[in-house]
């Protein structure tokens, strides 16, 4: 990949944590219910944000 396109979906995808992530407010919850990691593992496989974030991850591999 192209250094540009690479910068392109990283800005998407700071973008889009910026925009719904930061002060989620299940994340929040989900922390304190049990524990990071979890909190972690919804936001990969049942967040519909965070499914976004892994598709353009993958576009970066």
């Amino acid at each position: 990949m192209k250094g540009s396109a690479r910068k392109e979906v990283l800005t998407h995808v700071e973008t889009l944590m910026a925009q719904y992530c930061e002060g989620c407010f299940l994340h929040r919850q989900l922390i304190k219910d049990g524990g990071r990691r979890r909190a972690h593992q919804f936001c990969i496989s049942q967040c519909t944000i965070g499914e976004q974030i892994k598709e353009f991850g993958k576009k970066l591999s």
